[in-house]
């Protein structure tokens, strides 16, 4: 089987949604579900669309997901091995964001024959699979309400216009202040993408210098020092 998760959330946290649709071996979509979260974070978005996805689907076929987020990806993929080894912390000795979700998804993946595999958003003739996820999640973080095959939706969510993922650099506020243990956080001036996890922020949210670029503030404890 071939499959697409995804999560959206209109602020974060705020708004959110996760989402996921399921493909035949050829690649077209035969089923879709989307479910709200209230408000959430992306990342809880995101780490929730891929437990959903692989409690629907048949443990014993093989399965190969289709993701944009590395957050949630590299959490049940790389770094929870060592997180398993520090008693769920990390390596600066603080809680491991998000572990329920993460120990959840650790014991849906045992024994099953899964294949991950990092897609980019958005982009211009990208993966169909992620844009359906990306567009079910997104409407279902407004509406908050479920949706898909199982709750009666005909056909599949409409992926909206899509340009090539070249996110603006937020512009730092002049005098903003420094946090401990980090960089500055400002509010983002233009939207964009967090140079971490991939995933979107928006006008207004609370972002921070981390690896490689800007990101969500909380990604800068899961992000490779530079």
């Amino acid at each position: 089987m071939i499959a697409a998760c995804d999560g959206a959330a209109k602020k974060n946290p705020g708004p959110a949604a996760w989402a996921w649709v399921l493909a035949d071996p050829a690649g077209a979509p035969q089923r879709w579900e989307a479910g709200p979260l209230g408000v959430a974070t992306n990342n809880v978005a995101e780490l929730t669309a891929l437990a959903e996805l692989l409690e629907s689907t048949d443990p014993a076929a093989p399965l190969e997901i289709r993701m944009d987020s590395q957050y949630a990806m590299n959490a049940v993929t790389k770094w929870i091995a060592g997180w398993k080894r520090n008693g769920w912390q990390t390596a600066s000795k603080k809680p491991v964001a998000n572990k329920d979700l993460v120990v959840r998804i650790d014991a849906l993946l045992d024994g099953r024959d899964v294949t991950f595999v990092h897609v980019l958003a958005h982009q211009v003739d990208g993966d169909p699979l992620n844009a359906l996820a990306d567009a079910a999640a997104s409407t279902a973080a407004t509406d908050q309400q479920a949706a898909g095959t199982a709750h009666g939706s005909d056909g599949f969510p409409e992926p909206g216009p899509q340009t090539e993922d070249k996110p603006r650099t937020a512009r730092p506020r002049k005098k903003a202040a420094p946090r401990a243990g980090g960089g500055a956080v400002i509010k983002a001036k233009f939207p964009g993408r967090c140079s971490h996890c991939q995933s979107r922020y928006d006008i207004g949210e609370k972002i921070t210098k981390i690896a490689r670029g800007w990101g969500h503030e909380g990604c800068r404890e899961t992000a490779p020092a530079t």
